[in-house]
């Protein structure tokens, strides 16, 4: 399966900061991803090469903050102290997964600053929010071209280190465990804390792991 991205998760108050810092680190720079409606929420977002991307995400002062699953998950990720709060997972057919699951995904969109539209469907939020090592499914509408990886430069994710049971996961993905994602490594580490703990990219000036 291929990673469509990677969500850090943040105060309001910290966004600018939180772009700015990991921005600085990899050596690239984040644009304004705009605002979720339907979700309460709003990003910023780093292209990476390979086809995926980071999402710097924080929660609205919004009621749609408090209904929507992933808004709850962002400020519950957030409340907690912030840091990566998901990987995505992009498919081609998320009725697959809706079958699998047994329960439909939901619809988003967001309009960027320059007054276009992306939307997409999503489904498995509620699972990260009760189990933060699972991922969470995405299938983007409309022309790719416009796809936040759009205009990525040389950083590129390495490696996704993940705390859970690697066998769960992989289950739930239907990969095998020892590489459940395309060109991208997942190293299985134990830790008190489920979720992705780090991910290391490759850089111009060499590897950097953000944890």
């Amino acid at each position: 399966m291929r990673l469509d991205h990677i969500s850090y998760a943040c105060t309001s108050a910290e966004l600018a900061d939180t772009v700015q810092r990991i921005g600085s680190d990899l050596g690239a720079t984040f644009v304004d991803g705009g605002r979720h409606p339907s979700f309460g929420t709003r990003n910023f977002v780093l292209p990476l090469a390979g086809g995926c991307y980071i999402e710097v995400v924080s929660a609205l002062d919004h009621p749609s903050a408090d209904k929507a699953a992933f808004g709850r998950a962002v400020q519950q990720r957030a409340n907690e102290g912030g840091g990566w709060m998901s990987w995505v997972v992009a498919v081609d057919d998320v009725t697959v997964v809706e079958e699998r699951l047994g329960r439909e995904a939901r619809a988003g969109h967001r309009i960027r600053p320059d007054g276009v539209e992306l939307s997409w469907k999503q489904i498995g939020v509620l699972d990260v929010m009760d189990d933060p090592q699972l991922p969470f499914f995405v299938e983007w509408s409309g022309d790719r071209s416009l796809h936040p990886s759009t205009g990525a430069g040389q950083v590129a994710i390495d490696r996704i280190e993940i705390s859970g049971d690697s066998d769960r996961i992989c289950t739930y993905l239907g990969e095998p465990s020892d590489h459940p994602l395309d060109e991208i490594d997942v190293v299985w580490v134990s830790d008190d804390e489920p979720g992705v703990l780090a991910v290391t990219f490759t850089t111009p000036h060499g590897l950097v792991r953000i944890d």
